[in-house]
């Protein structure tokens, strides 16, 4: 069996240290995605510097409306293991507000994942 882990970073100051501790923990390759959430969309719409009515890609070009999503895939459960760890020890106990959220999920199949020479 694989495990996907996703993880959405808040604070993407934090995003190097993550990285470079997913990569110690075993994680085979390291997917990055921008994301955003509803909430901190609207939070930015109540900011003051955007325009009176703001559209929707004036919100998105704020670099503070970002998160960070990580994913991997592993099919070692040991390595989801030291990842989530690795994490918790970067970003703070996860039921703390503003050190996201981190879910891991078992995936049926996985196709693509062993190819000679992958590097990630």
């Amino acid at each position: 069996m694989a495990f996907l882990v996703i993880y959405v970073l808040d604070n993407v100051g934090q995003m190097p240290d993550v990285l470079e501790a997913w990569q110690q923990a075993g994680a085979p390759g390291i997917t990055i995605l921008e994301s955003t959430g509803l909430e901190r969309l609207r939070r930015a719409a109540l900011r003051e510097d955007l325009p009176l009515i703001p559209s929707l890609s004036d919100l998105l070009l704020d670099e503070n409306v970002y998160h960070k999503t990580l994913l991997t895939v592993t099919e070692d459960e040991a390595v989801v293991d030291r990842i989530v760890e690795a994490t918790r020890q970067i970003v703070g106990d996860f039921s703390k507000h503003h050190t996201g959220i981190l879910c891991v999920l078992p995936l049926l199949r996985v196709y693509g994942l062993d190819k000679p020479g992958r590097d990630g």
